[in-house]
């Protein structure tokens, strides 16, 4: 294809030659593994778990929201109706 047809047509990834440098992954050495936990200590630290992001979450939501109701009421209902 000449390059006028091929625009905007995404090329082929080129393949990366890696094979030179070892990869090493942070799981190779036990240092780096956490130790395993008795499932009782689990179930506790999964307890409370997604409390925290529920919050952010209901606050994200709750000021939306707020600002869903400002414009409503600060700017549309002032305008009057449209027509």
């Amino acid at each position: 294809m000449s390059p006028q047809k091929n625009r905007g047509a995404a090329s082929p990834p080129e393949k990366l030659d890696d094979s030179r440098e070892p990869h090493h992954s942070a799981a190779d050495s036990p240092e780096h593994v956490a130790r395993p936990i008795h499932r009782d200590a689990a179930v506790l630290a999964l307890r409370y778990g997604p409390r925290g992001a529920l919050a952010i979450a209901s606050i994200a939501v709750g000021l939306l929201f707020l600002g869903w109701l400002a414009f409503y009421f600060l700017l549309f209902l002032p305008r009057g109706p449209v027509g």
